[in-house]
Order: C-alpha cells, then sequence, then structure tokens
C-alpha cells in the first residue's frame, strides 16, 4: 500500500509520544521507508532503541555525533522524505515551527523540508485552547502543512478535553489517503488567479483591496493534490508558495490580464479567485503627490475586464470557474456574473457571513453552476472549500 514511500516521524517530548511506536509498526507493515527524528525531549519518553529496532533505521537525536563528531545532515533528511509526519506535536515545537525558531534537528528539518507536513498536535486542555497556540495551529496551517487535529478525552492530566493526539491507526489513515488519493487531475493544466491588484497613484501609493490569495493558493494546492500542472497569477501577497506550483507574480490588473492570456491557452481549467481592481488612476504621476489643497482628484478609468475577456475566448474543452464577493442580492448578482460572463461555475461568498470573505482563515461558500443548482456549504477552513471547489469541477469533467 505504501511500497516505496519514504516517511520521515518527527516526535517531540510529549507523553503520546509512546504511542509512535505503534506508528512506526503499521507504516513499515505497509512497505513504507521510516525514519524517526527525535527531539531530546522525546528521549524521556520513547528510547531511540525501540524506534530504530521497529523502523530498521537508526534514529536521529542531534545535529552530530559527539563521539564520532558525524553529522546528521537536516537537508539530506529534508529531500529524503515523500512526507513529514509530527506526532506528536508539543505546544512548545508548534509555537517553534510556525515562528522558524531552529534550536533541534526536528526544527532544522522541518525548515528545510520539501515534502507535506503532516502535524498532530498533543497537550493538555488549557494548552491546547490557549490563544497563542490556536494562532500558532492556524499560522502552520496557512503555510500549507496539515494539522491533524487533536481528539477529545481523558488526558494526562486527568482533565477530560480536547487535546489528546489522533490515535495512530487513524493518523496511518490520512497517510494512506494522501498517497492513494486519485490524481483525478492528471495530465490536466489549471490556471489560477489569486490575491489582490494594486493599481498606482504614483510612486508610494496605490489603489487595492483586502485580498491575501489564501483562498487561490489552498486552490492552487488542492490541485497539485489531485496531480495537476498547476499556474498561479498571484498578486502581491506574503504567502509561502509551493515550489511545484509555477507562480506568476504580478502587480496590477494589467499585468494580471497579459498573464492569464499568455497562460489560458493551453489550460484545461481555469479558475479566477483573484479580486482584481475594477478602475485604476488614469494618470499615473512618476512623483510623490504632495499635499497642497484639502481634497484630491483622481480620474479613474476602468481595467479589462479579465475573466469576461476569457469567457469570450474559452473553448468547449475549457472549464471557466469564477468568484462573486457580494455584499447585496448575493445569488441574484451572482447568477447574472455567471451568465454574462460565459461562466461553467461560479463561487459565491458574501461579506455578511461572518468568518468569510478577505482576510480569514475560513470562508463560506455557494457554488451556483450553469443551470442554476446551487449548493450550499457550511463555514469551513478555505483549503476544505478549495477540496468542495474541486470534487463540483471534477463531477462535471466527468
Amino acid at each position: 500500500m505504501l511500497t516505496g514511500k519514504n516517511i520521515l516521524l518527527g516526535i517531540t517530548g510529549g507523553i503520546a509520544a509512546y504511542k509512535t511506536a505503534s506508528l512506526v509498526r503499521l507504516l513499515k507493515k505497509n512497505g513504507a521507508n521510516v525514519k524517526v527524528i527525535l527531539t531530546p525531549a522525546a528521549k524521556e519518553f520513547i528510547t531511540p532503541l525501540t524506534l530504530s529496532t521497529l523502523s530498521e533505521n537508526p534514529v536521529n537525536t542531534s545535529f552530530f555525533d559527539k563521539n564520532t563528531g558525524e553529522w546528521n545532515n537536516h537537508v539530506e533528511l529534508g529531500l529524503w522524505a515523500d512526507l513529514f509526519v509530527v506526532a506528536p506535536a508539543t505546544a512548545n515545537t508548534l509555537a517553534k515551527m510556525a515562528n522558524g525558531i531552529c534550536d533541534n534537528l526536528l526544527l532544522a528539518v522541518y525548515l528545510s523540508c520539501k515534502s507535506k507536513v503532516f502535524i498532530a498536535p498533543a497537550m493538555d486542555l488549557d494548552m491546547y485552547i490557549h490563544p497563542s497556540t490556536a494562532n500558532n495551529l492556524k499560522t502552520l496551517e496557512d503555510y500549507g502543512n496539515v494539522i491533524i487535529d487533536a481528539r477529545e478525552g481523558e488526558l494526562a492530566s486527568g482533565l477530560i478535553g480536547k487535546g489528546r493526539m489522533e490515535e495512530p491507526e487513524q493518523i496511518f489513515e490520512e497517510i494512506r489517503t494522501f498517497f492513494t488519493k486519485d490524481k483525478m487531475l492528471a495530465g490536466k493544466r489549471v490556471l489560477i488567479t489569486a490575491g489582490p491588484t494594486h493599481e498606482k497613484i504614483d510612486p508610494v501609493r496605490f489603489i487595492g483591496n483586502n485580498s491575501t490569495g489564501k483562498m487561490g493558493l489552498f486552490l492552487a494546492e488542492e490541485a497539485i493534490n489531485l496531480g495537476a500542472e498547476v499556474t498561479l497569477v498571484i498578486g502581491p501577497n506574503n504567502l509561502t508558495i509551493n515550489p511545484l506550483i509555477n507562480c506568476i507574480n504580478i502587480q496590477s490588473a494589467q499585468e494580471m490580464y497579459e498573464a492569464v492570456h499568455q497562460n489560458v491557452e493551453r489550460a484545461d481549467i481555469i479558475i479566477m479567485s483573484a479580486a482584481v481592481a475594477d478602475y485604476s488612476p488614469k494618470i499615473v504621476s512618476d512623483i510623490k503627490i504632495k499635499k497642497k489643497t484639502d481634497t484630491l482628484t483622481i480620474e479613474l478609468a476602468p481595467t479589462k475586464d479579465i475573466l469576461k475577456s476569457v469567457g469570450e475566448i474559452k473553448t468547449s474543452k475549457q472549464l471557466l470557474v469564477g468568484f462573486a464577493l457580494e455584499t447585496n442580492n448575493e445569488k441574484e448578482n451572482a447568477t447574472k456574473k455567471l451568465q454574462t460572463k460565459n461562466l461553467d461555475l461560479i463561487v459565491l461568498n458574501s461579506l455578511n457571513d461572518k468568518g468569510a470573505g478577505f482576510g480569514f482563515n475560513t470562508n463560506k461558500v455557494t457554488i451556483i453552476d450553469k443551470n442554476n443548482n446551487a449548493d450550499e456549504f457550511e463555514l469551513k477552513s478555505k483549503s476544505l472549500v478549495a477540496t468542495d471547489i474541486f470534487n463540483k469541477i471534477i463531477s462535471l469533467l466527468s
């Protein structure tokens, strides 16, 4: 089932570390190659001897062997792995991973790892629900890591609540699903737009919006997971982009228009999730505009309608998905956009829904097709929203 897959298991210093022996055994039984990294604290809960015996590989615990001086190359470990699983991940390790702290071998490997990373947190109830832990988990998810959420139950402290590491059998199922998930978009080319555009007023000012590009990035990640070749045209952002994604960074609506039309002909699926400015300053000053009067008038001209332009040239073999962010008459406006711009699907989200729209890690969407069939979804993480959108796309393709 996992024959030939290289799985790197990172274990940190929590009581749940004892469960990882079962996880290693499950992975080996199903054909995986397993290497283990222990933090210094983890050695207090489970021994390297146990894990090396089960994994049939030496266990790495430090940057180098004090007796021989031999270096444990964290870069090579990161390149070796097809998947890096950190289980259990303590509050301490989560904080370090989220903030780029690198004071042990496990963290050095994490920072240099090129594979997908699964994180299974485990700690006491009060620690798990603390705002700092919640923020660190959100940050790590934003980086593209997969969080295997903790379970509720009896904790080592005797309290009852959320904080138990997911059971080894379920973590194994997550790993198995990751490697056996049908690559239903293998051979397909996906073009995605994301983020805002910045329309220059002068060298230091611009017209823009609050889009972060997160939704588009999660769509790109999901397309990669489904086996597609992905091109992402993205406006100004602070995101970490998966190196498997062909990323084209742009600033203005005109630059996005040009990048899209340079790539649209070869795309099978086009998803336009960017928040493109509708207007741009008609005249851009090449020097900073000084404050001279109480008011300032800036004449704006409409930008090119990228979505409409693609809808006009798309072929019957291409599938075009648009987005609609609305504040009123949501379904009516989205349906009109679907029809007038020749879309196959439109994804509607409303600024009236708490937790949806710009700046959130969550979204609440309704997906509408050409026949006005509307699928409404509850508020969920943007990564799961991306899954819902691609499930709909795949249903149309099939």
